[in-house]
């Protein structure tokens, strides 16, 4: 797909909303967009990914910037799945974090997403070791 414009910039809250909720994650809306807004803010690194003017796709990164990183939410809308944006994105995420001198890189697969992530060198945890979440 060409036309992609990759900016490590804040996409505007309200359309960063409509790409978030397109995902389906918080079907019982916990989040707000201001929250959400929020969240980018406080990201260690943002990318923004724009076709025709649009946001089309983004990612994150939260980091202590010296040892570790997550990356979060990792969205591309439906219009433009198929494409191989969602690739690009990640792999510009990694590049980051390698040329930031990052060497662990976490992330959490949403449910039947894990093949993606494992196309980059990511591993499932053991099941001895497994990952954990508290939602308050």
């Amino acid at each position: 797909m060409v036309d992609l414009i990759f900016l490590n910039k804040l996409p505007e809250e309200k359309e960063y909303y409509g790409l978030y909720q397109s995902t389906g994650w918080d079907p019982e809306g916990r989040w707000t967009a201001e929250m959400l807004q929020e969240s980018l803010i406080n990201s260690w690194y943002i990318l923004s990914v724009v076709k025709d003017g649009r946001l089309a796709a983004s990612g994150r990164i939260v980091s202590d910037g010296v040892i570790q990183c997550i990356i979060c939410d990792v969205i591309v809308l439906p219009d433009f799945q198929g494409y191989g944006i969602g690739s690009m994105v990640m792999e510009h995420l990694i590049s980051h974090c390698k040329a930031k001198g990052i060497r662990w890189i976490q992330l959490s697969a949403a449910s039947g997403k894990a093949e993606f992530y494992e196309r980059f060198g990511f591993v499932r945890r053991a099941a001895d070791a497994p990952g954990m979440s508290l939602f308050l």
